[in-house]
């Protein structure tokens, strides 16, 4: 069984919105809801400083903080690593959004669920290709997708060579979405 991760070059990374709108149109989300937000951080010392877009989004994290306190169980983490939401389990209760350190999900103005990246499980499902969205819509090539465990994928070796991070390692939830740049 695959893996699923991401990687994301920030210097790649121009802030256009392609990844979210697409993300959006995918998952039928209303205009308020958005799986993708950005984050903008100075990089470097004066003179030579430049800013870096950072696209945050669901982790999926192996050691996921949303799952462990979710008191339904609605929140799990799939065999493929993905950490999914079953929305008929959900109350609403937000407990997963107080946890989660990243704070990327988000909760449906209309149902009261909340909801979160979804790896584009659904879509690869159905059309068989594995591959989310957000990475399709990429203008610049910033995103790559693929499985972390095969050694010959673009992305775990990218991941090697690059020796690529993820975000807040210090909280142990070790994430599958790495950057570099």
């Amino acid at each position: 069984m695959a893996r699923y991760g991401m990687l994301i070059n920030t210097k790649k990374c121009i802030g256009c919105y392609a990844c979210r709108v697409a993300c959006q149109r995918q998952n039928n989300l209303l205009p308020t809801e958005d799986f993708i937000r950005y984050e903008e951080h100075e990089v470097g010392t004066y003179p030579n400083v430049r800013v870096e877009t950072v696209p945050l989004q669901c982790m999926h994290c192996e050691d996921a903080p949303c799952v462990a306190v979710c008191p339904t169980g609605a929140a799990y983490i799939g065999a493929d690593g993905i950490v999914g939401v079953d929305h008929g389990r959900c109350i609403g209760c937000l407990y997963c959004m107080a946890a989660c350190p990243y704070q990327v999900r988000v909760r449906n103005e209309e149902t009261g669920a909340v909801d979160k990246c979804r790896f584009c499980t659904v879509s690869a499902e159905t059309t068989g290709t594995k591959m989310c969205s957000c990475v399709e819509a990429c203008l610049t090539g910033a995103r790559m997708f693929g499985d972390l465990d095969d050694p010959n994928s673009d992305v775990s070796r990218i991941v090697r060579e690059r020796r690529a991070g993820v975000l807040l390692e210090e909280q142990g939830t070790r994430p599958q979405v790495h950057y570099y740049g």
